[in-house]
Order: structure tokens, then sequence, then C-alpha cells
């Protein structure tokens, strides 16, 4: 035996609990105390950059009143909602069908596009959709209108339809990778078993696949919604200067000579940091009533 399997047994189970999340927690303090803590104090009227402090919810007021700031917000809404909700149907229905069909093939190159990074992935979308893009030129060879400048615009739009279709198109693999991993043989036996009792496909997709894999799948969607919620360089190359998601009009403010405009900035910043942990715990809410429901 030797001396760290002795250690081991000698530290008590809660101790070596939190030995092992250290790194973790080291982490997400530094980022609280030296990130969001930073920003929270000087949207709240803290400012290093003058030498003075005047604490008060001016920035929140003014950030809030902007109509500008409104319509980013229901634009990065729009987009969160609507790109999660492609990628995880999508996602699962890939994953079905990757099991069904041709699981290792089609696992390898799901995979592969994990590696992808989103600004490849963005100028891959401007390069495709854009109205000299590929799919607009094949579609005026084609026919399907007049010429390319006629084809409806895609990227650098007001609804935001290029960068949903960007976190579609790269998020969707990994939500099937997720899906795939908790496609387990104990799922496929209880299948068999609702097979032998007369369920039908669709029976058993409803009551018993979709069930067991939900977990899982609603912790990647969580994953997606945070990053499409906090991700700067998709909307910066495939949105339009205005309205601009909430990302953007953090650094446009942040890097805005008035600084007098820095707490409103960090006032953007610490709503995209609410935002996200809401998700968060909409996420354990969510995850918990499911794991209850499939058990």
């Amino acid at each position: 035996m030797s001396l760290l399997t002795v250690g081991a047994q000698r530290v008590p189970p809660r101790v070596r609990v939190w030995l092992l999340l250290s790194p973790a927690l080291l982490v997400v303090g530094v980022f609280f105390v030296g990130g969001v803590g930073q920003a929270l104090l000087q949207s709240l009227g803290r400012q290093p950059f003058l030498g003075e402090t005047d604490w008060s919810l001016d920035a929140y007021r003014a950030t809030f009143a902007d109509p500008a700031f409104r319509a980013s917000l229901v634009l990065t809404l729009r987009v969160v909602v609507l790109s999660t909700a492609l990628a995880t149907v999508l996602g699962v229905a890939l994953a079905l069908l990757v099991r069904r069909y041709a699981r290792g093939p089609l696992t390898t190159l799901l995979q592969s596009t994990l590696a992808v990074p989103h600004l490849v992935g963005a100028l891959c979308i401007g390069l495709l959709l854009s109205p000299s893009g590929l799919v607009s030129r094949l579609a005026a060879s084609v026919g399907l209108v007049d010429s390319a400048q006629d084809f409806p615009v895609l990227t650098n739009d007001a609804f935001g339809w290029g960068i949903i279709a960007e976190y579609t198109w790269k998020e969707a693999p990994f939500i099937a990778v997720v899906a795939l991993a908790s496609l387990t043989p104990a799922v496929r036996d209880l299948e068999g078993a609702a097979r032998t009792l007369g369920a039908g496909p669709w029976r058993r997709l409803r009551t018993v696949t979709l069930p067991m894999i939900a977990p899982a799948v609603a912790a990647g969607s969580v994953l997606v919604a945070s990053f499409a919620a906090a991700s700067y360089e998709v909307p910066r190359l495939l949105g339009q200067s205005f309205p601009a998601t909430l990302p953007v009009v953090a650094l446009q403010r942040f890097n805005d000579t008035d600084l007098l405009v820095r707490p409103q900035a960090m006032a953007v910043a610490t709503i995209l940091a609410v935002l996200s942990l809401t998700l968060v715990a909409a996420y354990l809410v969510l995850v918990s009533r499911l794991t209850r429901r499939a058990l």
C-alpha cells in the first residue's frame, strides 16, 4: 500500500471533498472577487480611474432608461432562446439518428466539430449566408432569386439570424455528444422493457428515452445558453452595430473615451452576470425536477 493511499484513508471524506474542489473554488473565487465584484463596485459608483467614489444606482437607472439597451436586451434574449432551443432539438435528433444508424463514424464527425473555434464558425457562416455568400449565389444560379443581392439578409441583420445560425451549427453537435453519452445500456434495457409491454416507438421516446436523457441535455443546454448570452466575437462579426447584443454593448461603453460612461459599461456586465446566474439557477431547478420524474 502506497503512502498516497494511506494518506487518503486518513483524510476524512468531507475534508477530501473540499480538497478536491479547491482548484475549482479558487477559480470561481478569483472570478467573482476579481471580475464580477470589481464590476459591481464600479457600477455602483466606485471609480478608481477618477480617484473618487459616489455610491448610487445612477448607472443602472441610466442603463435601463436607454432605449438602445432595451433593444440590445431583447436581441440578446432572442438569440439565447432561439439558438439554445434549435441546438437542443437538433442535437437530440442527431444523437438518436447516430445511435440508430452509425454510431462510430458519425460520433467522430460530431466530436470533430467541437474543436472548431466559434470565431472560425462565425467566419464560415458569413461566407455562406452573406448577400454575396455561397448560398445566395447558388440560389441565384438555380433561379430562386433574380440575383445574389435579392437573397434575404441573414447576416448583420436586426433579427440576428446569422448569430443564431452559428450558435445552432456549433452547439448542436455538442448537445448530440452529451445526449449520446447519456444513452447508456440501462436506457436501452428500459426501452426494451417498454417494447415488451406494447409501447410503440413514439411512446418509448416520450416516456422512456427523453426523460432519461433530459438531465444531461438540460446541463448542456444551460451551457449553450450561458455562452450565447456572454459571447462577444460571434455577434460582433455577424450582428449589426445597432442593436447589438449585450456583450458588444458592454465593450463599446467600456472603450468609450468618456470615462463617465464606464459605470454603465460595468452595469451592463453585471446584468450579464446576473443573467448567467439566473440560467444556472433555472438549470438546477429543472434538473432536480427532471431527475425526480425519471426516477
